[in-house]
């Protein structure tokens, strides 16, 4: 099964190699941006944006509830399989 995870870009570290940071959950890692940059979306443009995540690619853009809600799927996951109820 493949997921993306949400998370949001807070920084660019290579414009041209469309490399940027994005926290998930608190944990930043490097990401490759190159699927969601364009001429109309440059990559100094991404930050604050909040990102899918696959592999260490932001495969696609979504706004902030989209990813809230997904992240609390993902924290209700993560406690039933603990046995742990929310």
């Amino acid at each position: 099964m493949c997921l993306g995870i949400p998370g949001q870009i807070i920084e660019i570290t290579n414009v041209d190699h469309k490399l940027a940071i994005v926290n998930i959950g608190g944990v930043k890692r490097q990401v490759n941006i190159a699927c969601i940059v364009d001429e109309q979306h440059p990559p100094e443009a991404c930050i604050g944006d909040w990102v899918l995540v696959h592999v260490g690619f932001a495969m696609n853009r979504i706004n902030e509830q989209e990813a809230a809600e997904t992240l609390q799927l993902f924290q209700e996951l993560a406690a039933a399989q603990a046995g742990i109820s929310t």
